[in-house]
């Protein structure tokens, strides 16, 4: 099936930590008694850099790093596939149950995308865009599960138990999750690209002047747009890295947020273990709103990015038609 083929690729780039080493397991009494002693100054938010859970040698690649993000983000790609397999074993012409379900959303983000690529592209990309919607959806609500980041290692504290390397963490809540499908997106839309457009058509896009001009203005109007193109290429340049740090911010702001509203009270015990429950719960539906905007939003920037290098104004125009 190739719906979600792609998940494994950026997994497996997801694993080199490019953006700050994973935290190591604590080994001794003495770095917990310092983080204890640390703790009564000031606040433990949660890591910035995914823990490392174990780090196998492998034969072909030597090391290759588990943190807690990536076994989330198995978990979760191997939850779709399964579901996804068992919806579609048995098609019937009337769907109903898991196989009407994931109809309707396929079928749904495939009239959607087709008004924006048209019915040409959204053929040859379809598969790579609902794949990207799909895991970061489930990527984000899983992580609003009780107990992902809530529960690992750390040590006791003052007034209670402080985990500073959970066992699992939010997928993208990684840098490096959201930097891995953003790079594979902008090799995909090189490749389309150039397909669409060839390697002339594609530098003129760029470079080339707009519109229609005669004259000493047609000459202007060539040096203007060769320097739009320099700034052109800066943006695209600039892509992966908004992509990736836009995903990722919201969802480690939100985890951060939840963190802090569970521990909004802390005197006396009984009042702090009834709101630190009572008090994330409106924050909770906030961010499985705040999740699916996110898989949309990741979703429609790069299908926008592709549709502007990809589509011709006449093309789409006759697709419309």
């Amino acid at each position: 099936m190739r719906l979600l083929s792609i998940i494994f690729i950026w997994l497996a780039l997801a694993s080199a930590p490019c953006f700050g080493k994973g935290a190591q397991l604590p080994s001794t009494g003495l770095e917990a008694g310092a983080g204890e002693q640390a703790s009564e100054k000031e606040e433990h938010p949660l890591p910035t850099n995914a823990v490392e859970l174990w780090k196998p040698n492998l034969p072909v690649i030597g090391d290759f790093p588990i943190t807690n993000s990536m076994l989330v983000t198995w978990v979760v790609a191997l939850g779709v596939i399964i579901f996804a397999q068992v919806a579609t074993r048995n098609m019937k012409l009337v769907p109903e149950g898991a196989q009407n379900f994931w109809e309707w959303m396929v079928e749904s983000l495939y009239n959607f995308l087709e008004g924006i690529l048209g019915p040409k592209l959204v053929k040859e990309t379809f598969w790579f865009f609902v794949t990207i919607f799909i895991f970061i959806l489930f990527t984000n609500w899983f992580g609003l599960i009780p107990g992902v980041g809530t529960v690992g290692w750390g040590h006791q504290g003052k007034h209670a138990f402080i985990v500073e390397q959970p066992l699992l963490r939010g997928g993208n809540a990684d840098l490096n999750m959201t930097f891995a499908m953003a790079a594979i997106f902008m090799v995909l839309w090189l490749i389309w690209a150039l397909r669409s457009n060839g390697i002339w058509g594609f530098t003129l896009h760029l470079f080339g002047p707009k519109g229609e001009s005669t004259g000493f203005i047609k000459y202007m109007m060539i040096v203007v747009f060769f320097a739009v193109g320099f700034l052109e290429v800066i943006s695209i340049a600039f892509r992966p890295i908004s992509l990736s740090f836009r995903l990722y911010g919201n969802v480690f702001a939100g985890e951060n947020l939840l963190e802090a509203m569970s521990n909004t009270v802390q005197h006396p015990a009984w009042a702090k273990a009834v709101f630190s429950v009572l008090i994330p719960v409106p924050f909770y539906f906030l961010e499985i709103l705040i999740g699916l905007v996110q898989a949309f939003v990741f979703m429609l920037l790069t299908t926008v990015f592709t549709a502007l290098i990809c589509t011709h104004e006449e093309e789409h125009v006759k697709g419309q038609h």
